[in-house]
């Protein structure tokens, strides 16, 4: 039987990142790769190219399927991306032309839980301002321990997690391993629920006052966009930290500065903003309780491969009639980030 023809379709920086040498000898197995990988500029100049395409394997910078791609891809089936959401380039025409796609964002969840623990550990050390401090102080700071007291350790603290979904609920279970009494937005589970996972389930006032971290999982959606108020973060205990590593327009932005600058023993780790970079000047950069990274805690590195073999294990379903793992719909791309 002959091979379906695809083609690479994505951003050209991105592309051997996520399909290295070995990657591609894999797909080279399993389709036809009638092109050399395009881009949305290239594909856009050569729209011929898809005339005959079943099959695209795409990732970061994807163009948008809709209308006038579709009319020059008339026997385009499947689309398996090697990256997160798919909310950018999926159009109604693309939904109503019943397309299959898959999405590799469990791959992309498990740096981000990894990331998300690692800093939950840090943070229950205090680390981020003992080393503001000796930024600032030099060697006569390094002995000085007075901020000990505001240490809450990873032993007996209460860390929250807001929000279940595919990262939530990997976090969770990382932070099982840990003598930790954790606590979760009672959104996604009820008491019952909760106690069956050996977790606590509040509403969010109750959350954001009870913890010592408290990490954001939450999809942005219209009902989310800005749940995080000034006033719940006020409402923390005593030197407790936000981390963010979901979206950026979670937090009332501006509000969240402004309680971050009357109250010092609060600190936020963001790894996401509201617009990325922040504009020039704002207090994101400088404030000496906000702990900044440019959008890291996602997939990058050798990470990035993880999400091309996703793509491959699910085409080889997709190929071979098997359950797609990772297949998505309208109707779940409404729940997703």
């Amino acid at each position: 039987m002959a091979k379906k023809k695809a083609l690479f379709l994505m951003e050209e920086r991105r592309f051997n990142s996520v399909y290295g040498p070995r990657e591609r000898a894999e797909i080279e197995t399993l389709v036809d790769i009638i092109a050399e990988p395009q881009t949305k500029e290239t594909i856009r100049e050569n729209l011929s190219l898809l005339n005959e395409v079943e099959i695209l394997f795409s990732g970061w910078g994807m163009t948008p399927i809709d209308e006038e791609f579709l009319s020059h891809a008339p026997k385009l089936e499947a689309v398996f991306y090697a990256a997160g959401t798919i909310r950018y380039f999926m159009t109604e025409a693309a939904w109503e032309r019943n397309l299959t796609v898959t999405s590799s964002f469990a791959a992309n969840a498990i740096p981000v839980t990894e990331y998300c623990l690692a800093t939950i550990l840090l943070a229950l050390k205090q680390a981020p301002f003992f080393t503001r401090r000796l930024e600032n102080g030099g060697p006569e700071q390094f002995n000085k321990k007075d901020h000990a007291y505001a240490v809450a350790g990873a032993y007996g603290s209460t860390v929250a997690l807001v929000s279940l979904g595919t990262i939530g609920r990997l976090v969770l279970e990382k932070l099982k391993d840990f003598d930790f009494d954790i606590i979760v937005d009672d959104y996604d589970l009820t008491p019952e629920q909760a106690a069956a996972q050996g977790v606590e389930a509040l509403p969010l006032k109750e959350l954001f006052k009870r913890a010592d971290v408290i990490s954001l999982h939450t999809a942005l959606l219209p009902a989310t966009k800005g749940m995080i108020t000034g006033e719940l973060i006020a409402s923390m205990k005593e030197n407790a930290v936000l981390i963010n590593t979901s979206r950026g327009g979670l937090i009332k932005e501006e509000e969240m500065v402004e309680v971050l600058r009357k109250r010092p023993d609060l600190t936020a780790i963001l790894d996401v903003t509201e617009k990325e970079p922040p504009e020039e000047g704002s207090l994101l950069y400088s404030l000496p309780n906000v702990f900044l990274t440019p959008h890291i805690a996602g997939s990058m590195g050798n990470e990035c491969r993880r999400m091309g073999q996703y793509a491959i294990d699910e085409c080889r379903r997709y190929l071979t009639g098997e359950p797609l793992v990772y297949h998505i719909d309208k109707k779940a791309l409404e729940g997703m980030a």
